[in-house]
């Protein structure tokens, strides 16, 4: 039996995939942000307790594990620290077991960091390349911006930053998800990333662009602390129709703060049984030798297209989804 050859989208879809990568170009451009380009494959990876990743370590010379890259952001940082100024990327990014409706284990990213930047104009940023970049129906209303805490109480009636297990379980079973006490334990950030995912984001971005920012302290990443209220971050999360599209920070110089929570993130890794790693050392050495203020934001362009192109499957967008390649 010949096995079937032709790609999964449409030649409209490759079309406009073409157009929006133009798009995005020209927009940079304009704003004098510099392309770059960084390793796919690395010697480091990140240590998310529950990012699953690539690896090899079939180089004749190398016996330690490389890695296929899950985001460009900590080389985009070291050249950040090199002082390149402010960069975009267009890249590929892996992530092992990730295929469904919204994900396929090769996808691509679009990452921007802007100097001098903060979370506020960040969120700007977002919106004016979206305007760009995105049909004109999506900007009837203006983007909603709601910050972590108050669209969480709204859509469950709990407060994010208090984490009393009783009443997260109360709550669940009322929501209709009985299963997350098994699932979440004791752990008030698996409490929070299950809620979040299962309840509140499917409302987000209905009728436009939603933006929602000021994450709890326990989900901080690599963004900084608020200043002014430290029980949050300075992180925001992209949605239109229930979609999470993007996550960008206010980024966290302070490289004993960083190191403190990839270690910290290790132990979780350990804890669970996750796939040993190791912290990137030379992205710390980076973070030591100066980061300069900025913001930065990860896009997924898959995504962006099932927008554009009103699909609901991942599939429809790529050439050679992960079953055709």
């Amino acid at each position: 039996m010949i096995p079937s050859w032709q790609p999964s989208c449409s030649l409209e879809l490759i079309h406009l995939r073409a157009k929006l990568l133009h798009e995005i170009r020209s927009f940079f451009y304009a704003q004098n942000v510099l392309e770059v380009e960084t390793p796919i494959l690395c010697q480091a990876v990140g240590t998310d307790p529950y990012l699953e990743f690539f690896s090899t370590s079939q180089l004749p010379d190398n016996q330690d594990s490389l890695y296929l890259q899950t985001s460009p952001e900590f080389a985009m940082k070291r050249l950040l620290a090199a002082n390149t100024g402010s960069i975009y990327q267009i890249t590929k990014a892996f992530r092992k077991s990730e295929s469904g409706r919204y994900h396929n284990p090769e996808f691509s990213m679009l990452e921007w960091y802007r100097l001098d930047f903060n979370l506020q104009q960040l969120m700007d940023d977002v919106e004016l390349l979206f305007s760009h970049i995105l049909p004109a129906k999506f900007f009837s209303e203006k983007a909603q911006r709601i910050c972590y805490v108050d669209v969480f109480h709204q859509y469950t009636g709990l407060n994010a930053l208090q984490f009393e297990r009783r009443k997260y379980q109360t709550a669940a079973v009322r929501l209709g998800f009985p299963e997350a006490e098994e699932v979440c334990g004791d752990n008030h950030t698996t409490w929070l990333d299950f809620l979040f995912s299962h309840i509140v984001q499917q409302h987000l971005g209905i009728a436009g662009i939603c933006m929602v920012y000021e994450y709890p302290a326990c989900l901080p990443s690599l963004a900084r602390l608020n200043l002014e209220n430290p029980l949050v971050t300075e992180r925001v999360e992209v949605f239109i129709q229930g979609i999470e599209l993007g996550n960008g920070y206010y980024e966290l110089t302070d490289m004993q703060q960083q190191k403190k929570r990839f270690d910290q993130e290790i132990k979780l890794r350990q804890k669970i049984g996750a796939e040993k790693v190791s912290a990137d050392e030379r992205f710390l050495a980076a973070l030591h030798s100066g980061l300069p203020d900025c913001s930065g934001i990860a896009i997924g362009l898959d995504r962006i297209l099932m927008i554009i192109s009103e699909t609901d499957k991942i599939d429809d967008v790529l050439a050679f989804p992960i079953k055709n390649a």
